[in-house]
Formats: structure tokens, C-alpha cells, sequence
């Protein structure tokens, strides 16, 4: 799991590692069932000794280090807003963008229908120049196989798109 996922996670409210797991799995359905929860607590650590986030002292001052809250230092914040604005295909996690979907929305850092046209647009760049690239092949030579496959790639991820597109189209308008 790449660390601006738990640092969109963070980005609505500070929490504790145990709450970042129930967000995820929420989010995941049943592919969160298989994340490892020490994944998050090292994660957590790295974020931290890299200044993206610090633990937050609660209000009554108790020492509690065994149920520490994380929350988003200014340049945890940076990373997540850039990691949303972030084009990742040609090689797409798909979960990974499904979270950034759910962080993008919950916590208010941008609209998912904004984020899945900027994928769509990029898309549909990649898509113009692989078929242009094709048709320059012959049918024969070694490189037309491959740029069918990018095609082919191409278009079932621009589908997937739309599908998060009515998804997210369809929860907006609350029916």
C-alpha cells in the first residue's frame, strides 16, 4: 500500500492506526480482509519520521503511547493533494484509485468526478497515440501485437472509468 493512501485517509480527521484499518477495509470491501494490519503501523512510523504526519496530544494531555492518533503535518497535506492531481496509468492499482476516490470525497480534497475525467482525459491521450502508433505497424511485425494489447488495456480501463463515473454520478444524487 503506497503511503499518500494513508495519508488520504488521514486527511478528513487525525486517527489511530486501528481506525485507518477499519477505513480501509470499509473502503475495500472484501479485498481489505487481506491487508495486513503491521503494514499500517509501519507505514505510520515512515509518515512520521518523514514529517508528513505527527501524533496528536490529546486534549486532556494523558500519555497514551499505546493508542497514539496520527494527523497531517502541511507537507502530509502537499503530498496527499498532489498524490490526488497524480496521473498513474499506464499502470494502474485499481484499488489504489478506488481509495483515492473514497479519500478525495470523504475528507473534501477534490470532487471524484473531477479526478475520474482527469484519468479519462490522460486516457484518451494514451489511447489516440497507441492507435496511431499501430496503424503505422504492419500487421506483421513483432511491435503490432503489443500496441493491440495497450489498445485493448487502454479501452477496458476507460470502461472501468465510466463505471466509477456513474458510481460516483449515482451516490452524488442520492438515489
Amino acid at each position: 500500500m503506497r503511503q499518500e493512501v494513508v495519508l488520504a485517509m488521514l486527511a478528513k480527521e487525525p486517527s489511530h492506526g486501528y481506525q485507518l484499518r477499519a477505513r480501509l477495509r470499509e473502503a475495500l470491501g472484501p479485498l481489505g480482509d487481506a491487508m495486513n494490519a503491521g503494514h499500517i503501523y509501519v507505514t505510520l512510523t515512515r509518515l512520521e519520521k518523514a514529517g508528513l504526519v505527527a501524533v496528536e496530544v490529546p486534549a486532556d494531555g494523558a500519555d497514551r503511547s499505546d493508542r497514539k492518533a496520527y494527523g497531517l503535518t502541511p507537507d502530509g497535506q502537499q503530498r496527499v493533494a498532489e498524490w490526488i492531481a497524480e496521473v498513474s496509468w499506464p499502470k494502474p492499482d485499481l484499488a489504489e484509485f478506488h481509495l483515492k476516490l473514497v479519500a478525495a470525497a470523504s475528507a473534501g480534497l477534490a470532487d471524484p468526478l473531477t479526478v475520474v475525467d482527469t484519468q479519462r482525459r490522460e486516457l484518451l491521450r494514451r489511447l489516440r497515440d497507441a492507435q496511431r502508433a499501430a496503424m503505422a505497424e504492419s500487421a506483421r511485425s513483432n511491435a503490432a501485437l503489443l500496441l493491440e494489447g495497450i489498445v485493448l488495456r487502454l479501452q477496458a480501463d476507460l470502461r472501468w472509468l465510466e463505471a466509477c463515473e456513474q458510481n460516483w454520478t449515482h451516490r452524488r444524487s442520492g438515489s
